[in-house]
């Protein structure tokens, strides 16, 4: 039932989601984003994220890089903020 789950739950969901996509660049590039940014997260932003979350990492990834062009639902400033990639702290 996750319309029951308070925001700071659905948040700790979105984290989980986002650090454990299955690779290690959608890990850093998801879940770095999700680090970055989602202090800042009001409601739409969260539901947003929520449904990236259900996309594909081929094509988020491809999004944010920009090698291929946003879905429309996905387009506008949470996108482009992601599209910096300047949130990417790789370890070495």
């Amino acid at each position: 039932m996750p319309d029951a789950l308070t925001f700071e739950a659905r948040l700790a969901r979105a984290k989980f989601r986002a650090w454990h996509r299955g690779t290690r660049e959608a890990d850093y590039m998801i879940g770095g984003y999700f680090d970055r940014y989602h202090a800042e997260w009001d409601e739409a932003a969260l539901v947003w994220f929520e449904a990236l979350l259900d996309q594909d990492d081929v094509d988020v990834m491809a999004w944010a890089l920009k090698t291929a062009p946003v879905a429309e639902r996905f387009s506008g400033p949470m996108m482009e903020r992601m599209q910096l990639l300047d949130y990417v702290d790789i370890p070495r």
